[in-house]
């Protein structure tokens, strides 16, 4: 996973300030996997307890520009947000149980050229979800 070290490189990169907040919010997303800003915020909070959700927002917004973070819509509400070092992924959402799971990206193959070649547009397939009931809800 990406690290503190790489935070801090890309900060001063762009001079900007390493601080306790951006730290923990990147460890949080490193440690949650696909979380919406308030998981994120809570899992702060047990470290930081006075972190804000808008500050949460702002820092997520940031890390994402920094290429250390991704997010995704998953359904309704928020994003979710992931560490971006991990392998690209699709994302399939269970609509019955609310489960993610993920799916190799090479799945998406043959859509995302149909919809290049019929209307010039490259979809990103790592902010794709895939709503759908999950095998054990298909199963009940």
């Amino acid at each position: 996973m990406t690290g503190t070290p790489d935070l801090r490189a890309r900060l001063r990169a762009r001079g900007l300030r390493v601080t306790p907040q951006r730290e923990l919010v990147l460890s949080a997303v490193q440690r949650l996997g696909h979380a919406s800003p308030e998981a994120i915020c809570t899992e702060v909070r047990r470290t930081a307890a006075g972190v804000n959700i808008s500050t949460i927002y702002r820092t997520l917004d940031l890390l994402e520009e920094l290429g250390l973070v991704r997010h995704a819509h998953l359904g309704p509400g928020a994003p979710t947000y992931h560490a971006a070092d991990e392998h690209a992924h699709l994302h399939l959402v269970c609509h019955v149980c609310g489960t993610v799971a993920e799916a190799e990206v090479a799945l998406a193959e043959q859509l995302v050229g149909r919809v290049l070649a019929v209307h010039g547009f490259e979809p990103d397939v790592e902010h794709m979800a895939i709503a759908g009931r999950c095998a054990q809800c298909r199963e009940r």
